[in-house]
């Protein structure tokens, strides 16, 4: 997705994933930094994630909402949910993706719904296995959204008609 496209999205909001500290021992004692990981989305179907670090945890969060604007991608989803189940990888994390019918809502732990939230999908069933480092979830979960297709997609990869495809 490039700038001009992403500028005409409209508001990106944000989703605070998690807050690092990290020390760095010299003579005088201990020196700090932080790093932030953050989610941005619309929440209408375009999501990215940006890691940023700092001296100070407000600096990290800019400079992770900054980084998360040039990671965006699109999310295909049919009404509430997603158009056919997924799975993500990222590392030793791999997080499966499920559509599921309307008022189910999201069943997923904290790192991988806010990731969901943020894209605007509202009805899926989600499985995360291996490690569960917010990083690699966060990856993982965006490899299985940029794999999904839409119908049309599908239709044309198999050289089908588009209501060919489903069947």
């Amino acid at each position: 997705m490039d700038r001009a496209e992403a500028e005409r999205l409209g508001e990106l909001k944000e989703a605070r994933i998690s807050v690092n500290r990290s020390a760095k021992v010299v003579k005088g004692g201990r020196r700090f930094s932080f790093s932030s990981l953050t989610v941005v989305g619309n929440q209408d179907g375009v999501v990215g994630y940006g890691f940023g670090k700092a001296k100070e945890i407000p600096m990290a969060m800019q400079k992770a909402f900054k980084d998360g604007r040039k990671h965006l991608i699109r999310v295909p989803r049919i009404g509430t949910t997603l158009p056919h189940e997924v799975e993500g990888h990222f590392c030793a994390s791999k997080v499966r993706l499920i559509p599921a019918s309307p008022g189910t809502g999201i069943i997923a732990g904290g790192t991988v719904r806010a990731v969901l939230e943020m894209a605007g999908v509202k009805d899926v069933l989600t499985k995360a296995y291996g490690s569960t480092n917010p990083i690699n979830l966060v990856k993982a979960t965006i490899d299985g959204l940029a794999q999904l297709k839409t119908e049309e997609e599908l239709a044309d990869l198999r050289g089908l008609e588009k209501t060919d495809a489903s069947a």
